[in-house]
């Protein structure tokens, strides 16, 4: 008989607890009868209870003891990832106490309740407010917003806004409106395509390459807009490689467009990580005016759960004035009582976020927002330059390289920015030299993309870089391996997230980790995971520069007897399959 390719371990299982129990009890486990009550009479911590479970699929006929059911729980979200060693999400991981105590006393309230809850859509208004200076809303202009469920809610909002304004004007003019458009990069977040699909607009989906820094091409923008474009989305920190997209440039190659058609099209900054990066770090956005200070840009979106600080589940669109906001999509709800206007695609939804948001940002404030970003990009130059001090692997992320040289012109534009940034915010810039900042460095996320060097890769070429990250997984880092985006998906690289919660501390110990596994690695002459997990199991010191060198030499030896590079055997002569052939690869 051939082995099946399939099983269902539950079933198994569910089998095997049958025939060990009494017929009656087996019949009545599958209703939740006797197998509930048994749980309620005996304390969880028994191995009684130990050899019960409670239905996944079906809610059970009777309940079962709340510390019962929180223990069981508890046990299984522990083969979840740690929040903290979680290096592949830009969410925030890490909540103060106070904010903390905000987010429970407040988790009842419902953002719709606007009558119920003035204090909390006061609140709202703040924080909109707030944002809008900090984006550089121009006098004069009145600035409109809302909070939302997350940066994903606030494109949709951003592209339906713009996707209106292009009918409007198109009816007015006798034209049709049958074929929308909206430009964008390879590189854009799904939220952006689900946005062109959902709402019936092409999406022309522009390809990136390593001189547009996998990042959108302002000459392949200039190819692909017409009459029928709604706009451009142009993106402030991009989730492959953290690099900023050049709006300002975008934006004059628009500019130069209107200026030879007539036709205005608009710009959408999708700042969902970047928008609360780029305003308080020295660097900015590298001399760009990506915000309401170039006007071509009529919004702008942002994640308040990423670099805002705030637990997941809150977002922010804000648009220049009231006339980018067309009015169809301003609904006048009459609910409990109370007369309010909406313009979101969700209804209900927390408010508890809003107040950690407003908390943070006056808690904070300009400076405090400064110094945890600040903090946050020092942590990623010094593991970019570790990395690449290894040889072994080379950075695509640029936030550790120093910053082209900028024209006199340029940098009285960028002090000119962050005078306007400092008046709008009631703060003064203190004179003098400081320590090293961001400002040194090319502009962009506290984001860290990484791949095997060219020469790693010649004199190991049978080392997958995706075994790095199931081994660092091992160690509980999680660190995704995945392509690039299409056009240069033949390039994949290892990325890492500094976030707030990175102490210095930790970051040490995952170079350390890196170059462990690396080394490992290099010393097989087949890539055998199983070895290689025995060997993290019994050493976890660092290796020293004389056992580097014996193993260099032997390395050579190996290589010179062999005959082929970092003896790897010929095809068809014993060679195992390796397991790297099975891991599947992560994508975030």
């Amino acid at each position: 008989m051939s082995l099946s390719r399939h099983v269902d371990p539950e079933d198994i299982i569910h089998h095997l607890q049958d025939l060990r129990m009494p017929s009656s009890q087996a019949t009545s486990s599958s209703t939740g009868g006797q197998q509930q009550t048994l749980q309620h009479l005996t304390p969880f911590s028994t191995p009684y209870a130990s050899q019960r479970d409670i239905p996944k699929y079906q809610i059970p006929r009777e309940g079962a003891p709340g510390d019962t059911v929180y223990e069981m729980l508890k046990d299984e979200l522990d083969l979840d990832g740690r929040t903290n060693l979680n290096l592949a999400s830009f969410v925030d991981t890490y909540l103060e106490e106070n904010a903390q105590k905000l987010m429970v006393e407040n988790a009842g309230k419902n953002l719709a309740d606007n009558d119920e809850y003035p204090a909390m859509l006061a609140i709202a208004n703040r924080c909109v407010s707030i944002l809008a200076h900090l984006w550089g809303v121009r006098k004069g202009e009145s600035a409109v917003g809302s909070p939302t469920v997350g940066s994903s809610e606030a494109i949709m909002l951003g592209g339906l806004a713009m996707k209106r304004r292009w009918q409007e004007r198109r009816r007015a003019a006798g034209k049709d409106t049958l074929k929308p458009n909206i430009i964008m990069g390879a590189n854009a977040q799904v939220a952006l395509e689900k946005f062109a699909r959902y709402f019936e607009v092409e999406a022309r989906i522009l390809p990136v390459s390593k001189k547009s820094k996998f990042c959108l091409d302002p000459e392949l923008v200039r190819e692909n807009v017409d009459e029928n474009t709604i706009g451009v989305f142009v993106i402030l920190g991009s989730t492959y490689t953290g690099h900023f997209e050049p709006v300002e440039t975008v934006s004059k190659m628009l500019d130069e467009y209107q200026e030879k058609t007539g036709i205005d099209i608009p710009i959408h900054v999708d700042a969902a990580s970047g928008g609360f990066v780029a305003p308080f770090t020295h660097a900015g956005a590298g001399g760009q005016k990506w915000n309401f200070e170039n006007p071509r840009v009529v919004s702008i979106n942002a994640s308040g759960h990423k670099y805002g600080l705030v637990a997941p589940g809150i977002g922010w669109i804000i648009w220049r004035d009231k006339a980018c906001l067309p009015k169809d999509l301003i609904f006048e709800l009459h609910y409990l009582g109370g007369t309010e206007e909406s313009y979101t695609l969700n209804f209900s939804r927390p408010g508890a976020q809003v107040i950690v948001q407003y908390y943070n940002l006056i808690h904070l404030g300009f400076n405090g927002y400064r110094e945890i970003m600040e903090n946050c990009l020092a942590n990623a130059r010094i593991l970019s330059k570790s990395l690449e001090a290894t040889g072994w692997y080379t950075c695509l992320s640029d936030i550790h390289r120093p910053a082209p040289e900028t024209t006199n012109t340029a940098e009285a534009a960028a002090a000119a920015v962050k005078g306007a940034v400092s008046s709008a915010v009631g703060r003064t810039e203190e004179a003098g030299p400081g320590p090293e900042t961001s400002a040194a460095y090319v502009a962009g996320l506290p984001v860290v993309s990484f791949r095997f060097s060219d020469q790693f890769r010649r004199e190991y070429p049978h080392i997958k870089q995706e075994t790095v990250s199931l081994l660092l997984r091992a160690r509980q880092w999680i660190i995704p391996n995945y392509a690039l985006p299409p056009n240069e998906s033949d390039t994949e690289i290892l990325r890492v997230v500094i976030r707030v919660s990175m102490s210095f501390d930790l970051l040490d110990r995952l170079v350390a980790d890196i170059v462990q596994v690396t080394e490992q690695l290099m010393e097989k002459d087949e890539v055998d995971l199983l070895g290689v997990l025995h060997e993290q199991k019994h050493r976890r010191k660092p290796v020293t520069k004389e056992e580097r060198a014996e193993k260099e030499k032997k390395r050579e030896e190996r290589k010179h007897k062999g005959g082929t590079m970092g003896g790897v055997k010929e095809a068809g002569k014993d060679v195992k399959k390796r397991m790297e052939d099975g891991i599947h690869r992560t994508v975030c």
